[in-house]
């Protein structure tokens, strides 16, 4: 059943949903400001800003969708892997971390790791398609985006969400020093690709 076109606006335009956005688009501001940033801060900040960006996709009303037509994506293949490749760079083989909960993988014993930039840019992909879409004024447009991107929250981004934030606690008290770490952001030196496995000696460490 489609909503009346004329409870848009007040859809649209509510407190929870203005809310929501505004903390949207200081997430994508956020993943795109990461040159700009240093690492420690670029994580403090996720750590403070994830929990309420959670938070405040979890009071979006349910929406109705509208049109027929397909919603436009804004977020291309070379900005998703330009942002990504910036993260992976800044944060060096700090980026991996082991993924206790994916649906594929819950009832096996093997092991799974996962990468913070691509959580990340999977989470920023579904929010800066949203945010564009709704700053466009088209009510119907509006809807229909919201609509779209609480649906991906329950079955994806939500999930990203959760699992990263896990993943940037660990770093923020991993004792770090992001200044002066040869494996961490732009001071990072070439290994041949080779990782020497930081998720491991946190733990390892953490055991002794």
């Amino acid at each position: 059943m489609h909503m009346e076109i004329g409870n848009d606006s007040d859809m649209v335009y509510s407190k929870n949903v203005v809310e929501f956005v505004a903390v949207a688009s200081e997430f994508c501001s956020l993943v795109e400001s990461v040159s700009r940033n240093q690492t420690a801060s670029l994580i403090d900040y996720l750590r403070r800003l994830l929990p309420l960006l959670y938070f405040k996709a979890s009071l979006l009303p349910a929406v109705e969708p509208v049109m027929e037509e397909d919603l436009e994506k804004y977020v291309t293949e070379l900005d998703y892997n330009r942002l990504l490749q910036k993260w992976n760079d800044k944060l060096g083989e700090y980026d991996t971390y082991y993924e206790v909960f994916d649906p594929e993988i819950q009832f096996s014993s093997e092991t799974v790791t996962a990468s913070i930039s691509e959580s990340l840019l999977d989470i920023y992909q579904d929010l800066k398609d949203f945010i564009t879409a709704y700053s466009l004024g088209n009510e119907e447009v509006m809807n229909d985006a919201l609509g779209e991107c609480i649906s991906h929250f329950g079955e994806f981004w939500g999930q990203r969400l959760v699992n990263v934030l896990r993943a940037l606690h660990q770093l923020a008290y991993a004792g770090i020093d992001w200044e002066n770490d040869s494996k961490s952001g732009e001071n990072r030196e070439k290994d041949n690709g080779q990782s020497s496995g930081w998720v491991d000696r946190f733990f390892d460490q953490n055991n002794e």
